[in-house]
């Protein structure tokens, strides 16, 4: 009984199985249907351009319309010659009829000779005379392309008539020439559409890009925005009546933006403006409790760890009063650096040790003078010194570079070996509190503002930061406006200045 109970169940299940079977080959095959078809379809679709839409458009309404003008030329031109075709051989039956009727017998030699006089004059027409019963009694083609037998299947218009005489006359009129000139004509009219269609599209195309410079400006000026220039417009002055409503808003969209960034700025500078003196205390109450004779060993340890934290904190604050101060408008005090390597090399001995125990090795390469922030400029340098020693790699040489670049900019760059940094991440390398890897950082003393403010002094200095990596090296730096322009009378006054002040002083 047992084995009736499974041998049943084993049906069912087999049945029950089956339908799904059925159902997953359908579905494969649908899958397998589908995907030949995806691949045998055109994948062709319209152009996502202004331009090219419009060229499109323009191209294929230009086209139509010239074929369907080209039409109307091509059927008038041919029904006119049908009808001058018709003409001509009523016109040649009453010539022919009034010549047979003066001959009351068919054919005689007289009236044929006539007849091939009319047939030599009229070098298009063929005639011929037949009996009721299909006897030929005249046929006659003078013109040597429609003799014989490709007369007979050549193109023509036929006329057929019956004469007083009996005979039934059959005049045949050429036509090739007429057939062949509406032929060229309709070539002529498609090639002429299809040129007229290309010339359209390609000036239309011109006159799209002409018409849309004016945007493409309002793209430049609005690649130039960024956080620190909100306080910039859009100039519309020079757009169409079109354009002007969109400026109008994009312009009060900024001002906005800049309103609310200016409040959250002022917002970030006065809470870290009030947290200082709390700090500071915290900080002072914490070095007096270490202090203090009898002490527990943990307790010192727990104090020693928050007071490490509470500087922490010191720096963040000062760091984001620095960047609202910088985001404010603030510009660099400049004064004369004679050497900027100098400056570096003394950047350098501050992080000696730093670059010691990481096993690096430290070169400056290239010199410069500039009217520059000397403060601000170590500080950057620190910055980005101390962002190269944490990632270079053991062993390897790490590079300050200091190039004059012309034109009053100068550039100063730290390049180091070791893990590359991923290209998406370079563009927002220099925004606050961003890491392209958290994993990256090493210490806790490291909160993401350094590079931030590389790029603040930068702006001070009316230069940029900048960034590339490969997988050999990372260079990290920034551009400052300090440096000395040659054609500047300006500058040369105040160098004769000097040194006429440096010889009365000698003397």
């Amino acid at each position: 009984m047992s084995s009736v109970i499974a041998g049943r169940s084993s049906e069912r299940s087999e049945r029950a199985q089956a339908p799904s079977d059925i159902r997953d080959h359908a579905r494969e095959h649908a899958r397998e249907h589908t995907r030949g078809h995806t691949r045998t379809r055109l994948p062709w679709r319209i152009p996502d351009g202004v331009g090219p839409r419009l060229s499109l458009w323009l191209a294929t309404q230009t086209f139509t319309g010239l074929v369907l003008m080209s039409l109307a030329v091509y059927l008038l031109t041919a029904s006119d010659l049908r009808t001058r075709q018709d003409d001509t051989l009523l016109q040649n039956q009453v010539l022919l009829q009034h010549l047979l009727d003066e001959h009351q017998a068919l054919p005689t030699e007289d009236l044929r000779k006539r007849l091939d006089e009319f047939l030599d004059v009229h070098r298009d027409l063929r005639l011929t005379l037949r009996t009721a019963d299909g006897t030929t009694l005249y046929d006659r083609a003078v013109h040597a392309r429609i003799s014989g037998t490709q007369a007979r299947t050549d193109s023509g218009r036929t006329l057929d008539f019956p004469t007083t005489q009996g005979p039934i006359a059959t005049l045949r009129l050429d036509t090739r020439a007429d057939d062949a000139f509406v032929r060229r004509l309709g070539m002529t009219l498609m090639v002429a559409s299809l040129i007229g269609a290309l010339l359209v599209s390609v000036g239309s195309m011109v006159l799209v890009r002409m018409a849309l410079a004016p945007v493409r400006s309002l793209v430049d000026q609005t690649r130039r925005l960024a956080a620190h220039t909100l306080h910039e417009r859009l100039d519309g002055s020079d757009q169409p009546e079109e354009l002007r409503p969109l400026v109008q808003q994009f312009n009060a969209l900024l001002e906005r933006l800049n309103r609310s960034y200016t409040q959250l700025e002022g917002f970030n500078a006065d809470v870290a403006h009030e947290l200082r003196t709390p700090l500071a205390t915290l900080i002072t109450a914490t070095e007096l409790a270490m202090r203090q004779p009898g002490v527990p060993a943990a307790t010192l340890d727990q104090l020693g760890s928050n007071l490490e934290e509470l500087r922490r904190m010191a720096g963040i604050i000062n760091d984001m009063l620095f960047l609202s101060h910088a985001n404010s408008g603030a510009t660099a005090r400049r004064q004369r650096v004679p050497s900027l390597a100098a400056l570096a090399r003394d950047v350098a001995d501050y992080h000696e040790a730093a670059i010691a125990e990481a096993g690096l090795q430290l070169t400056v390469d290239g010199d410069a003078a500039g009217d520059v922030d000397a403060a601000l400029l170590k500080r950057a340098l620190s910055n980005l010194l101390g962002n190269a020693t944490r990632y270079a790699r053991s062993g390897s040489v790490v590079r300050i570079c200091i190039d004059a670049m012309g034109g009053g900019l100068l550039r100063m760059s730290v390049t180091n070996a070791g893990p590359p940094i991923p290209p998406e991440h370079l563009p927002r390398l220099f925004d606050r509190f961003y890491r392209a890897d958290p994993s990256r950082t090493r210490g806790s003393d490291h909160h993401g503002l350094g590079l931030s403010i590389v790029a603040a002094i930068a702006r001070m200095h009316g230069g940029a930061p900048f960034a590339t990596s490969t997988p050999e090296q990372t260079r990290v730096g920034l551009t400052v406006m300090g440096g000395e322009l040659p054609s500047s009378p300006r500058r040369r006054w105040r160098r004769r200045r000097q040194k006429s002040v440096a010889g009365v002083h000698t003397v």
